[in-house]
């Protein structure tokens, strides 16, 4: 058994080392597949916050240069027909995080699509154009400290896009290594050349009606100048300032225009086409919560802005309700939108659920020109597969099924083991038994043949002994030759119908000079029964077993006595044998039926036998359809009961 267990205990460990390997990676690989599962949602919504983003600059980018006036000409237009379209951007801005669309004109000034002429200001427009008008100021006050041909952007305002180096679950199906390709731009990246008619141009420098006039009345000696003439006059006047080098004054911020010109011209000047430089959108803060988002125009080197103010609070607000806090994973998960100025966060807004210590981070900075936003969402319970409750419950069923596999061999390796003993043991004891009886049967053959009995007494005595050890050789005989036709279920029982009557009064006459050389006391108590079934042989086998067992065992009691009962109960018949010996262990109670099992004790060490006389009582009972149980007396002893069905 030592040997077994240390068998045992190596193919344990053989078996657990590769299955906590799989184990251990196959939760290292659920749990990727979470983080990656997380990873791959929280990546589409920021892709779909960057669409948006995108097409607002595509929107922005595509248009009409004259468009940022309050009239503009539409496409296919002359403006010599005296039709001018209103601006689509002359109304109030739908999206609550655009303060409004405005022109910085190359002398400073601005011009608002809200406004037709200082004069005929809207009345719910005054307040977003006195806005318009102070971040006009404060743009004008940025951009001269730098050349005009100089971009203006912090350095921090680089796109900078995290790399997500771990792959996502998508990977398995699609390759997405062209579409992950790093966007620094959205729209257009580099700077075009676009071709406009002169009467767009004009219309980007023109005055309004009054301004003309007005200014017109103030300079009589200057000359009306024609398209052709527009460009140059504008730089020769914006280059004539000397508040262009020292900053511009207050009236420079009221709209005018880069140089007078008619509000006509002939139409067929519409069919000439002018080269314009357009470059990409721009972002530069105003404040911090207000920033202006343009595109610089050049018209025969003057640069014009055109762009519109965000108002950042409302825009973050934006993109958290429209992307994030509508959706399931808003319940578990917690966004920040930021916006940076040269290192500083300047606004956040936080959506989401409350995250304290996050085991999981996913940051993006957005392209150019909204590379001042930047979004983190943060996760510290990311939702577990499903697969990992699927693999909790395999593996307990696997582990219990592998340790019920281990206990079950080990039990019958023991079990094993434990006969292989016994029966060696039994061995022995039958070669014993049947040396003991033929020993004696030889010495008394041999002590009468010497004549030793001198009497005839003396010889009867002799002839009791040999018929007592020959029965009882004859008895161990008959046990162990019934036992092997047991195990091998070779036995027939002829049951039949009966009191057992005629089995107790055998068993008495077989037993009787046995029981007075032991000096045993049988007694029976009987009661009437209804007839059942048994094989007669089998149930005298059994009771002279059940007698010789008590014999065996009480020889040491103050007390001989056998009681064998029979009574009714039910629709059954019991049978019972008790004794006044010292009784049976608790723990030897369920098993001194089992095959040569003998109590270890110091009785039975002294004691013969051959372990297999309960064992046969156990089958034999079996056999004829009924049950043997044991049972400790309250008193000194133990009973045997066997149940026979009536």
């Amino acid at each position: 058994m030592k040997r077994l267990k240390i068998l045992i205990l190596i193919f344990c460990l053989a078996l657990s080392i590769p299955l906590a390997y799989f184990v251990l990676r196959t939760y290292r690989s659920l749990e990727q597949e979470e983080v990656a599962q997380l990873r791959y949602f929280a990546v589409t919504i920021f892709d779909q916050m960057e669409e948006e983003l995108a097409s607002l600059v595509i929107k922005e980018e595509g248009r009409p240069i004259d468009q940022y006036r309050y009239n503009y000409l539409a496409p296919g237009q002359a403006r010599g027909s005296g039709r001018l379209s209103r601006s689509p951007l002359s109304q109030p801005p739908k999206d609550r995080y655009i303060l409004g669309y405005l022109q910085n004109n190359p002398d400073g000034s601005f011009n608002s699509p809200l406004v037709k002429d200082d004069d005929n200001i809207p009345p719910g427009s005054n307040s977003v154009v006195a806005q318009l008008n102070e971040v006009n100021k404060t743009f004008n006050l940025k951009r001269s400290t730098v050349p005009e041909g100089v971009e203006i952007k912090p350095a921090e305002m680089v796109a900078k896009r995290e790399r997500e180096e771990v792959s996502t679950f998508a990977d398995k199906y699609l390759d997405l290594s062209r579409s992950k390709k790093q966007r620094s731009y959205l729209g257009q990246a580099k700077k075009r050349v676009e071709e406009i008619t002169p009467s767009q141009a004009l219309t980007v420098a023109q005055l309004d009606e009054n301004q003309k006039e007005s200014k017109a009345r103030q300079e009589p000696e200057e000359q009306v100048a024609t398209e052709q003439d527009l460009a140059p006059m504008a730089a020769d006047r914006i280059a004539g300032q000397p508040a262009k080098e020292k900053g511009l004054s207050t009236e420079q911020y009221r709209p005018r225009a880069a140089a007078p010109s008619p509000l006509r011209s002939p139409p067929a000047l519409d069919t000439e086409k002018l080269q314009v430089e357009v470059d990409p959108m721009q972002a530069v803060f105003i404040n911090d919560s207000q920033i202006f988002i343009f595109r610089r125009i050049v018209i025969n080197n003057q640069i014009y802005r055109q762009g519109f103010i965000l108002i950042v609070q409302e825009f973050l607000n934006h993109l958290a309700n429209e992307y994030f806090s509508l959706q399931p994973m808003s319940q578990f998960t917690s966004l920040r939108l930021s916006v940076v100025d040269r290192g500083r966060e300047t606004t956040t807004v936080l959506s989401g659920a409350a995250v304290q210590y996050p085991n999981f981070a996913l940051e993006r900075t957005f392209p150019r020109p909204f590379s001042f936003l930047r979004a983190t969402l943060t996760c510290d319970r990311i939702p577990k597969s499903v697969g990992r409750t699927t693999l909790n419950i395999m593996m307990f069923v696997l582990a219990f099924i592998i340790l019920i596999g281990l206990f079950a061999i080990y039990q019958s390796a023991r079990a094993v083991v434990a006969l292989s003993e016994r029966r060696s043991r039994f061995v022995s004891s039958v070669t014993h038994e049947l040396k003991t009886p033929l020993t004696n049967i030889r010495m008394y053959i041999e002590m009468l043949e010497q004549g030793i009995a001198r009497d005839h007494e003396r010889e009867q005595e002799y002839f009791r002994i040999l018929g007592s050890e020959s029965s009882r050789l004859s008895r161990l005989i008959n046990n162990v030759l019934e036992y092997s036709k047991l195990e091998k279920k070779q036995v027939h029982l002829d049951l039949q119908r009966g009191t057992l009557q005629e089995v107790i009064q055998e068993v008495k006459e077989v037993m009787q000079e046995k029981l007075v050389q032991e000096g045993f006391d049988l007694k029976v108590e009987r009661e009437e029964v209804p007839p059942f079934k048994y094989d007669r042989e089998a149930m005298i086998q059994v009771l002279i077993n059940l007698i010789d067992n008590s014999m065996k065992f009480g020889r040491s009691s103050p007390t001989r006595r056998i009681t064998i009962k029979i009574w009714p109960e039910g629709d059954t018949v019991k049978i019972s044998v008790s004794d006044t010996g010292p009784g049976i262990p608790g723990s030897g109670l369920k098993k001194i039926f089992e095959d040569f099992y003998r109590v270890d004790s110091e009785l039975t060490r002294t004691t013969g036998g051959t372990g297999i006389g309960l064992a046969l009582v156990k089958k034999l009972g079996t056999a004829m359809g009924g049950a043997v149980t044991a049972k400790n007396n309250d008193g000194p002893g133990c009973t045997i009961t066997i149940t026979m069905r009536a």
